[in-house]
């Protein structure tokens, strides 16, 4: 079809054309980078934990007052965990992948002589913590009963530097093997923390994620064997068959509850419920995300029919006279049709302007990876097939004008 007779039509309608090109235009940045944030969204909501998250509850007291037997009750509370039927292990953790809470993390450096950190990380604390959270093991060993030290034991000798009171050894994941150590093997080599103190690396774990940095490095963590119990904040960490995790749980309360009823809870929930409020957040954010995208492109299909609907009763008599020049309801139908393709053309180049436009302001200010290129063609993509459907409504109408339509008076 010649394009020509189409262009002239659209330049004696300047404005409105330009209208429906410039909300063609804004949908198509909004919705290419709200795409590329929900997918970015559903990237960190599936991120792996490289824990058995079906398996695990946990229990969380406070002590009414100090204990100084805190230890000792911790030992006797484990010990009545694991009499539970059903209970595979049990532990006490300071932290969790992906959930809400404090984290403990430290700069960590490959020579006790450097000036900048290599790397951060995030330091899981905890007797039986590996077999308690299901992590898997892929090099080494896990640590041995009598590598362990307690809490505040590690903490007094950190701020004094005296070795004896530290663990000596750690386990580290398989991301941060690789990034201290690319092509080597972790086991044997030693890291610094603080002022030269050095740990040697006796296991590296295939995946143990970050309980909430969730950006670069997001598996940089570190398992050191070190002791808590409840007055130190620590929570107790239950694995368990999947099926058993509402009756472990009611067990575990009453069997605490027993052993000291002057406790308070201050939460009991299954690793599942932990991870979806972590992420309860995102998920609200995807989905105002996705309205947003939903509405716009609604709006600017209900555009595309008004301004369709309102140029073919203005166009009626033209309609009739090109029927009766033997114009074929076909050719009626392709005009319209090829028209709005152009105006959604012209709407889409200016749109992928702003999308990049859009996209480096949330680079610049937000710390948001660039858009890959692969949303523009499917955005156009989208746009034109949007286009196509919201015009072919009023293009019927165009084209069931009857050729009498040009003998009819103004």
């Amino acid at each position: 079809m010649d394009i020509l007779p189409i262009l002239s039509t659209l330049r004696r309608h300047k404005i409105t054309a330009w209208l429906l090109i410039l909300e063609i235009a804004l949908t198509c940045a909004i919705v290419c980078n709200a795409v590329f944030l929900v997918s970015q969204r559903l990237e960190r909501m599936n991120l792996p934990s490289g824990i058995a998250e079906h398996e695990l509850v946990q229990v969380q007291l406070a002590n009414i007052g100090n204990r100084s037997d805190a230890e000792a009750r911790a030992k006797t509370d484990l010990a009545a965990l694991r009499q539970i039927p059903g209970v595979t292990q049990v532990a006490l953790v300071f932290q969790m992948p992906f959930t809400d809470g404090g984290s403990s993390n430290s700069g960590i450096k490959l020579d006790p002589q450097q000036r900048e950190d290599t790397a951060d990380v995030t330091q899981y604390m905890g007797e039986n913590l590996l077999s308690t959270l299901g992590t898997k093991l892929v090099a080494g060993r896990d640590f041995r009963p009598d590598e362990f030290v307690n809490l505040d034991t590690a903490v007094a000798a950190l701020h004094t530097g005296d070795l004896k009171g530290l663990p000596q050894v750690l386990v580290v994941t398989q991301a941060l093997a690789d990034r201290l150590w690319p092509g080597q093997s972790a086991l044997g080599k030693q890291i610094y923390l603080g002022q030269g103190l050095a740990f040697r690396v006796v296991g590296v774990v295939a995946h143990l994620a970050r309980p909430n940095r969730l950006s670069k490095g997001v598996e940089y963590s570190t398992v050191w064997p070190i002791s808590m119990n409840v007055s130190q904040g620590a929570s107790f960490l239950i694995r368990c068959a999947p099926q058993e995790r509402e009756r472990v749980l009611k067990s575990a309360l009453a069997a605490l509850k027993q052993l000291d009823p002057n406790r308070v809870v201050l939460q009991k929930r299954t690793y599942d419920e932990a991870r979806h409020a972590f992420f309860a957040n995102d998920r609200a954010m995807t989905g105002i995300l996705v309205g947003v995208c939903l509405a716009l492109l609604i709006v600017t299909a209900l555009g595309i029919v008004g301004l369709a609907s309102f140029w073919v009763a203005q166009r009626r008599r033209t309609i009739g006279v090109r029927r009766a020049l033997g114009a074929t309801r076909a050719n009626i139908l392709h005009y319209f049709q090829t028209e709005n393709f152009l105006l959604a053309t012209l709407g889409i180049v200016l749109g992928m302007v702003l999308a990049y436009g859009i996209n480096l302001f949330l680079m610049m200010h937000y710390e948001l990876p660039r858009l890959p290129v692969i949303y523009f063609p499917v955005g156009a993509a989208l746009l034109w097939v949007i286009g196509q459907i919201a015009v072919f409504g009023p293009a019927l109408r165009a084209a069931a004008v009857p050729p009498v339509v040009a003998t009819r008076s103004v």
